[in-house]
């Protein structure tokens, strides 16, 4: 009997796993430690709210500028060392920014300490952040191929998803003991700069681009027309685009830290929620064999329902910690393929792209996804601070009154599980395009063929 060979480009690789999802734990902590700033401008720099909301908005309207060009410039680069690696090096530039970042000195005016926070912020999110992301996918479809992509992008979600819940799980109390100062905040984000920018720069050490899939001189051609072209033609980017917004308006309120901090009082509780979250981590094994039958947009469709289950257990749970971890689980396994599957999805694009006689852009495309998620980051942090300043929130106060309470609990229960069930809504419009995308890779397959 003839041994059945398993074809190369199925096997992934221990090793490679790691190396890739590197850079990805890296910046995942960073954009957790994020949903701290908040917390960080208004207690210990004693910033009012509003103003910290004014500066990530602000910061956004650069961040919309770096980004509409991003991609773009990624698209049409070409080194020695591949299209999208050297990008990678902006891991270091990221958390030297954020250690800053967090390390504001206390003697500036309110004013100095806003600009301060402004342009680290920037550093952080509009440069370092934005081509980071914007390479993401054009590094992902060079550096592996066939089900390999399929299989590193599910199971990263295993390796990054446990890094996360390590940190929501130690950070809390890190904060609680370290952080309770100017110099305690700057000593313990320095600290875990230090780590992630080694283990965030190994990926761009060990994993290279192998592959090429764009035409010849592709890169020279490129226009800003073709960039145009892409967002006008491709109403099914659009969506993805939509969904990142409102996820990371959800994500990046930061409107746990409060919660716990008034409603439950302890915010080193908020290890316990964040710990049991690591029961949803085995669902990354089953994406692989799952994407067979279902498509990539449907799962996440059917994930933010869970998400939205999660949000509604959040309302009636108070203080109670058991009701909390149960409805952490749901909006944390709900999140995962939006957040982790999301390169497969733009993918899809590329290849609608090509089918269409376009340039594939997953640049482009990449950056065009990465605005709408730090759009929504942006407003969801800033919409906290004003809705805090409306309701009276004062950090330097012993207590809360009642409308405060009740905000901070509907912002962590019933604004974010309407906002899932919208994005679960615009998906659908997605379905369209799955069902033709079997017939739409085929006929790309063909056409590549048939250029040789």
């Amino acid at each position: 009997m003839t041994k059945k060979t398993k074809d190369p480009s199925e096997k992934l690789g221990f090793g490679n796993l790691l190396a890739w999802n590197s850079r990805m734990v890296s910046t995942s902590i960073m954009v957790l430690l994020m949903g701290f700033l908040m917390a960080y401008c208004t207690d210990t720099l004693g910033i009012t709210p509003a103003y910290v909301s004014i500066i990530l908005v602000a910061s956004k309207l650069l961040d919309g500028v770096t980004d509409a060009f991003a991609g773009f410039i990624v698209d049409r680069t070409k080194t020695k060392w591949g299209k999208a690696r050297p990008y990678e090096l902006y891991i270091i530039l990221l958390w030297v920014a954020t250690w800053l970042m967090f390390s504001c000195p206390t003697g500036l005016s309110e004013i100095m300490k806003c600009i301060w926070i402004f342009i680290m912020y920037s550093l952080v999110n509009a440069v370092a952040y934005t081509f980071l992301n914007a390479s993401n996918t054009v590094y992902l479809v060079r550096a592996f191929k066939g089900t390999q992509i399929v299989k590193l992008t599910s199971y990263s979600s295993v390796i990054t998803m446990l890094a996360s819940v390590i940190f929501n799980i130690a950070f809390p109390i890190l904060m609680s003991t370290y952080a309770r100062s100017a110099s305690g905040w700057s000593l313990l984000v320095g600290t875990f700069a230090i780590a992630m920018t080694a283990i965030g720069i190994l990926r761009f050490i060990f994993v290279k681009e192998k592959y090429d899939v764009d035409a010849e001189k592709e890169e020279e051609s490129l226009k800003i027309s073709d960039a145009l072209a892409v967002i006008k033609g491709n109403k099914y980017i659009l969506i993805i685009a939509f969904m990142g917004l409102l996820f990371n308006f959800v994500t990046n309120m930061g409107t746990i830290v409060y919660y716990y901090t008034w409603i439950v009082g302890d915010v080193g509780l908020m290890s316990i929620a964040s710990a049991v979250q690591i029961i949803a981590i085995p669902l990354a094994f089953v994406f692989p064999p799952l994407l067979k039958k279902i498509s990539v947009v449907k799962l996440m469709f059917i994930g933010f329902i869970i998400s939205a289950v999660g949000y509604f257990i959040n309302f009636f749970a108070g203080a109670n910690i058991p009701l909390l971890a149960i409805a952490a689980v749901f909006t944390g396994a709900g999140t995962i393929p939006s957040s982790m599957l999301i390169s497969l999805a733009v993918l899809e694009c590329a290849e609608y792209n090509e089918w269409k006689g376009l340039h594939r852009m997953e640049g482009t495309m990449s950056s065009l996804v990465n605005l709408a998620k730090k759009v929504g980051a942006a407003v969801g942090s800033g919409g906290l601070g004003v809705l805090l300043t409306i309701v009276g929130y004062n950090g330097t106060l012993e207590v809360q009154s009642d409308a405060t309470l009740m905000g901070i609990r509907m912002l962590f229960s019933i604004v974010p599980m309407v906002l899932y069930v919208l994005v679960a809504i615009s998906l659908t419009g997605y379905f369209k395009l799955d069902k033709r995308m079997a017939e739409i890779r085929q006929e790309n397959e063909k056409n590549r063929e048939a250029a040789k």
